[in-house]
């Protein structure tokens, strides 16, 4: 249900009331500090990341709270040292939305999403105090697996990309071809770095082909990730069935298993 736009001033600042009261009187709350909550807020992040890959959606509206909770929050601590309050942040962001969206609240024009995300690359360019480089604006606290989704991504936006995108697999089979080379000269268990960044190349030339052909490598990766969860529960299920661990299974059973707990996935 959509509530009106009264209702949904209501609730916020029902919201910020609450905030405020716990932040006084609660033993807990008003302890909290920036650094105090900076990991918390990670691991909320994180879980509604993963809510949204599993398209749980009332979950979903639960994770969201938790994240506007730490924003409030952060807010709450930082305006009673007159550093700013939600006010300055709603007003920021705003402010920062507008001055992004010339093709609606100015005299640009966009007709498509790629002509929007050009705009926004060649703007942020041009802000005051913005990104002097290109990828200036790239955090190093990314992870690593998103970090060369946003490199690759950026430079596409000054014209630093394939002219086909099918031209990307020759790419793929150029870096697997060079891991292969670099394996053959292995003359120790131990992978040599010269190994260590053959493999990165093909896992960034892999990236760049997701991003080419509209598919975010974090997501599919997450979701991959979840698929094998599911199977290898339902090989441990087998297991016990049987009344046996699953390290006492055959290799042949897993693996029927595992074929078994496949087709379920088409249920």
């Amino acid at each position: 249900m959509k509530h009106s736009r009264e209702e949904q001033l209501q609730a916020f600042d029902r919201l910020l009331t609450i905030m405020s009261e716990l932040r006084q009187k609660c033993p807990w709350d008003h302890k909290q500090t920036f650094e105090s909550l900076r990991q918390n807020t990670i691991e909320e992040v994180n879980e509604l990341s993963a809510q949204l890959i599993k398209k749980d959606y009332a979950e979903v509206c639960k994770e969201l709270g938790d994240v506007l909770l730490h924003i409030v929050f952060y807010a709450e601590i930082a305006s009673e040292t007159d550093l700013f309050d939600i006010a300055d942040v709603c007003n920021k962001l705003s402010d920062k939305l507008v001055f992004r969206h010339p093709h609606i609240y100015g005299n640009m024009s966009a007709e498509n999403p790629e002509e929007v995300s050009l705009m926004w690359e060649k703007i942020k360019l041009k802000e005051k105090g913005g990104n002097k480089t290109v990828l200036g604006g790239i955090s190093d606290s990314l992870p690593t697996l998103i970090k060369a989704f946003r490199i690759q991504d950026k430079v596409a936006h000054v014209g630093f990309d394939w002219e086909k995108k099918e031209d990307v697999w020759d790419k793929v089979k150029e870096e697997i071809g060079e891991f292969e080379a670099e394996l053959k000269k292995q003359t120790t268990e131990k992978p040599s770095e010269d190994l260590e960044n053959e493999f990165g190349d093909i896992l960034f030339s892999l990236i760049n082909m997701a991003r080419l052909y509209g598919l975010h490598p974090d997501n599919a990766l997450e979701k991959t990730n979840q698929k094998f969860i599911q199977r290898f529960n339902y090989v441990e299920q087998y297991a016990q069935k049987q009344s046996k661990k699953v390290s006492d299974l055959s290799l042949e059973e897993m693996e029927n298993a595992w074929q078994e707990a496949k087709k379920s996935d088409n249920h």
